[in-house]
């Protein structure tokens, strides 16, 4: 193999409970490496129980990046992200470590390894406002509905849920006429300058992985994650923070609308169908190496897939 002249970097992606975070710090931890989350939760101090954030233990001395460093009342754009994630990058290559881009938020993971050029895509305050308001009165459902008449492409990976980007892409087919999805996918024409690979973890059986879902919002729930949500209830989150599954579907507990039994089943279901969207995105990307829970010696397997791209 003739040696790359880029930069390596490792991007260790998958749907949400898959097991990503052990194994990306055991790499990590064996290869001199560090970690950048690509987590759009994550990023948030104090959603740290439903975001399934490492503790200090697990992360076992390896440094992250990008966790725990905005207050939850910030709003925080993908183009926001990428250049943050970006400058962290660089920064842990030029101190001769590993960089790994971990995490299950495909948009983020997309924005750093296709180089995605955010610059010169309009905005309209007034028209942006016009969607909030939209958005707070007749919900996210309808706004999807109507992006998926003009951006099928993008709609069909987003969740009622995420209204930031569903007004983003609004908003700009509104003012172009263009799916931001056609935006995004011309200004990629320019590789990132990495030596890349993506390895993909998920379970073979799609009934384990619902099944370990299911596992860590009781674990969650045990854990403390009714207190987190209450703490959070008192403050003005973002845009982005109350898009987070783990906290929305718990407030109607709160609010007295269900028990903790029925917050507890929406709350597994809504997990199962983020996962779901997860693996679509990442199986649309023929780059991305799978790897399977079921399977012996997943680090081996991946050192070995690292080793293939000349990063080992």
């Amino acid at each position: 193999m003739a040696e790359c002249k880029h930069p390596p970097l490792v991007v260790i992606a998958g749907p949400t409970a898959s097991g990503k975070t052990a194994l990306s710090i055991e790499l990590a931890s064996r290869h001199n490496g560090e970690i950048i989350s690509a987590d759009s939760m994550q990023i948030y101090k104090g959603m740290d129980i439903g975001t399934a954030k490492p503790t200090v233990e697990e992360m076992r001395g390896v440094p992250h990046h990008l966790i725990s460093v905005l207050d939850n009342s910030e709003s925080f754009s993908v183009a926001q992200y990428q250049g943050c994630a970006t400058a962290s990058i660089q920064d842990v290559l030029r101190r001769g470590k590993l960089p790994f881009l971990v995490g299950g938020t495909g948009l983020y993971i997309s924005s750093v390894v296709d180089n995605t050029d955010f610059g010169e895509i309009v905005n309209n305050p007034e028209l942006r406002a016009e969607l909030e308001e939209r958005a707070r009165q007749e919900g996210g459902e309808v706004l999807l509905k109507e992006l998926q008449q003009c951006d099928p492409v993008l709609a069909k990976a987003l969740h009622p849920n995420n209204l930031g980007r569903i007004i983003r892409a609004l908003e700009v087919y509104r003012l172009t006429g263009k799916p931001l999805s056609e935006f995004q996918a011309a200004s990629r024409l320019k590789p990132a300058p990495y030596n890349l690979c993506m390895i993909g973890l998920t379970f073979r059986s799609r009934e384990l992985l619902y099944q370990r879902i299911d596992s860590r919002v009781d674990a969650m729930l045990q854990g403390g994650l009714l207190q987190e949500v209450e703490a959070l209830m008192g403050k003005g989150l973002s845009a982005t923070a109350v898009q987070a599954i783990g906290y929305k579907e718990l407030y109607g507990y709160f609010k007295g609308e269900q028990t903790l039994s029925q917050a507890a089943d929406n709350l597994k279901r809504q997990t199962r169908r983020y996962a779901k969207r997860q693996l679509t995105w990442f199986r649309r990307d023929e780059r991305v190496q799978w790897l399977y829970n079921e399977d012996n010696d997943l680090v081996g397997r991946s050192e070995e897939i690292l080793r293939q791209h000349g990063i080992l």
